[in-house]
């Protein structure tokens, strides 16, 4: 004989505290929930709005140089220590924690041009204009001790960048050309060059450490092997590339700030086209930097704004600026993923949230639901006119906003030249060059 018997889990019913909210059983059939849908929607569209009335993402400015910044650079092991070069020689290491200066030491004379820390932290080193490498004690000294460097070399020329291998005592300087220097000694391993010219930065692979990435003023980007002491290949843009950053998740992956207003990411393996053109800023691309996940990274320009990417779109999804901000010459993001540090031609680094919405702080569990909740009903109606238009409206200060209208015009009307000369002229005379092909001039191997 069956029994059928009503069975309950008193977890699904019963609340945990006095305090608690009653919870109401639910059933998820979707015949008895037919408004379920509009109702999602009317969520979605509140929680878009919302996301831009919380939009405010500066947290702070930390002051003190008296100077434009030059460079910036992190602390591989400290999330809240993070070190800065001026264009008076003056390096400065802060505390963001407490967002004042812990230790100022004057290290060069002229330019700071490249500052990296060593991969264990307890160490770091700079290069400026008086020709100088110069590998200084992350701790200050101490009483009665003077400020002096671990170690000083002395080159023959200026050196305009510098990068720290990921787990060996070994660091690369740019100049003249790329050398690749141990720590222990005053002369250079190794010497690589192609071409004759100077080169702005260069930048370990951080997945594969032998591999070198490199921006020269004849518009090229030059990938190095460490092993075979050589240069692997290069590939030619329409104009010069300022720096470049690695993604920190693929290893063949980079991407390029460029002079003609665009960043290119590209595959190191088939670079004769980027996977990816971004182009949304007015003026010279100076900085980029990549976020840990690897999925965006942020940009700084000479246009005073700095923009967050995704990898795989063509527009930036923010763009943060001030009033006071000047031409942006330095940009991080912080280890932690949560963070955006940026220094500029007004001697001042601010600290911006890297999801400006963001709840800074603790968040209850009932908190954290709501938001999760919130973050997928966004996803799911992300395509929706109304919402996207909310979603991605910016204000912007005038002068980028007239020049973005104008670079629109004359890039429409470019469109427009190139389909009716192909209209006038003989089939197949005149080829169709998509936007990505268009920038580069050659990759020489």
């Amino acid at each position: 004989m069956k029994v059928k018997v009503l069975s309950r889990n008193p977890d699904d019913y019963v609340r945990e505290t006095k305090q608690d909210l009653q919870r109401v059983p639910r059933n998820y059939d979707p015949a008895l929930h037919p408004f379920e849908v509009p109702r999602e929607y009317t969520r979605a569209l509140n929680a878009t709005k919302l996301d831009r009335v919380f939009a405010k993402p500066f947290i702070a400015s930390l002051d003190g140089h008296r100077d434009g910044v030059n460079c910036m650079a992190k602390h591989p092991q400290s999330l809240s220590t993070v070190l800065s070069g001026a264009c008076d020689g003056e390096v400065k290491i802060w505390n963001l924690m407490k967002r004042e200066c812990i230790r100022t030491l004057q290290a060069h004379e002229g330019f700071v041009r490249g500052m990296c820390a060593r991969f264990c932290g307890t160490s770091f080193f700079t290069v400026g204009d008086d020709k100088t490498v110069k590998h200084w004690k992350m701790e200050g000294p101490a009483n009665g001790e003077p400020e002096e460097p671990i170690h000083t070399i002395l080159g023959k020329t200026v050196y305009t960048g510098i990068d720290h291998h990921w787990r060996e005592p070994i660091f690369a300087t740019c100049g003249h050309q790329v050398d690749i220097w141990n720590e222990q000694r005053t002369s250079p391993l190794c010497s690589l060059t192609w071409g004759v010219d100077s080169i702005s930065s260069v930048k370990f692979n951080p997945i594969e450490m032998y591999l070198l990435g490199s921006c020269a003023s004849d518009r090229n980007i030059v990938l190095y092997d460490m092993r075979q002491s050589t240069a692997l290949k290069k590939v030619i843009l329409d104009m010069r590339t300022n720096t470049l950053c690695w993604n920190p998740m693929e290893a063949s992956v980079f991407t390029a700030a460029n002079e003609d207003y665009n960043l290119y990411t590209f595959d190191m393996r088939f670079l004769d086209k980027p996977l990816m053109v971004h182009m949304d800023h007015v003026s010279a691309v100076l900085d980029v930097d990549y976020a840990p996940t690897g999925k965006e990274f942020v940009s700084a320009s000479f246009d005073k704004s700095i923009r967050i990417f995704p990898v795989d779109k063509g527009h930036s999804r923010e763009v943060y600026h001030t009033k006071r901000m000047q031409h942006v010459i330095s940009v991080k993001w912080t280890s932690d993923n949560k963070y955006i540090l940026c220094g500029s031609d007004e001697m001042n680094i601010r600290l911006w949230k890297a999801n400006a919405s963001e709840k800074l702080g603790v968040l209850s569990p009932r908190e954290k639901a709501a938001m999760l909740y919130n973050q997928k009903l966004k996803e799911k109606f992300q395509h929706h006119p109304q919402i996207k238009r909310i979603a991605r409206h910016r204000h912007l200060p005038k002068v980028i906003y007239s020049q973005a209208k104008e670079l629109r015009i004359m890039r429409e009307a470019r469109r427009r030249k190139e389909l009716n000369r192909r209209k006038h002229s003989k089939p197949g005379s005149i080829p169709v060059i998509s936007e990505k092909k268009k920038h580069i001039v050659a990759v020489v191997e």
